[in-house]
């Protein structure tokens, strides 16, 4: 409830401000929704200015409405569902990755997380040529594997290499390289990434309990990890595919914490 006051918008001055309280309006609600002549006759004050000033206000302070039809374009423009390529994936989460959204897929060591990881990479650059940013944080990422699924794929040479050039690779071993990244990210890597292929559509952190473990006693840092995702995820249309070790439980636990705090929405698959 915004209180009037003296400057808001011409023509409501000092005196105008002293009439309007003592007819008893005194907040914007007040204004706009009272008999405007009435009002203008108990203030003695000109009907024209106040209705100028009501519409000033309302111009000011009303939110103006969107035809359903525009969100929806708007909604579909900037939302996508991605396929990871693998069909049982895909249906346990309800038809692939969502853009806007955080998905962590956790499991023990050696139980396939990076080749999932790889595969959706890999997927995302190949079959629906759009970029992706892997930062890898275990040192675990190497081309020639991801060049052997994409041989799998196809044979065109031509065509490898513009999906290897799609996926953009950070190998970052700390949470604070992790932070600087993701601060580079927001202003602007994401639309330097996409120079050349498609639109940034994932970021994937493989693995987020690399950077998390040795910060578990700090809250500051998970604080500006969790701020610096929801940023991310809240000004790109991408979506976050993160791993981590599920026999890590204080580190799971330290990680679910941060999501929990985020604006966007987090899918949890334990494999």
């Amino acid at each position: 409830m915004v209180v009037l006051r003296e400057g808001m918008c011409p023509g409501l001055d000092e005196d105008l401000l002293r009439d309007l309280r003592a007819a008893d309006i005194k907040t914007v609600e007040d204004l706009v929704s009272s008999d405007i002549e009435g009002l203008a006759q108990k203030c003695s004050v000109s009907y024209k200015a106040l209705f100028a000033i009501r519409r000033v206000l309302l111009a000011q302070h009303t939110a103006f409405p969107v035809s359903g039809a525009d969100l929806y374009e708007e909604l579909l423009s900037s939302t996508a569902i991605l396929s990871t390529g693998n069909p049982s994936l895909d249906k346990l989460l309800d038809s692939g990755l969502y853009t806007g959204e955080i998905t962590e897929l956790s499991g023990g060591p050696g139980s396939g997380k990076s080749q999932v990881c790889f595969g959706v990479a890999v997927h995302i650059s190949y079959q629906l040529k759009q970029s992706v940013i892997y930062i890898d944080t275990t040192g675990g990422l190497a081309a020639s594997r991801l060049l052997q699924m994409l041989q799998a794929e196809t044979s065109n040479t031509e065509e490898q290499m513009e999906a290897l050039q799609r996926i953009h690779v950070f190998r970052l071993f700390d949470v604070y390289a992790l932070l600087d990244c993701l601060y580079s990210l927001r202003s602007g890597g994401l639309q330097q990434a996409s120079v050349g292929g498609g639109s940034v559509k994932a970021v994937i952190v493989d693995s987020v309990s690399a950077v998390i473990s040795p910060l578990l006693g700090g809250k500051q840092n998970e604080g500006d990890i969790s701020l610096c995702w929801s940023i991310i995820v809240n000004h790109t249309s991408g979506c976050f595919y993160t791993f981590s070790h599920k026999t890590e439980n204080k580190c799971h636990n330290t990680f679910k914490h941060i999501c929990g705090s985020m604006t966007a929405s987090h899918k949890k698959v334990a494999k």
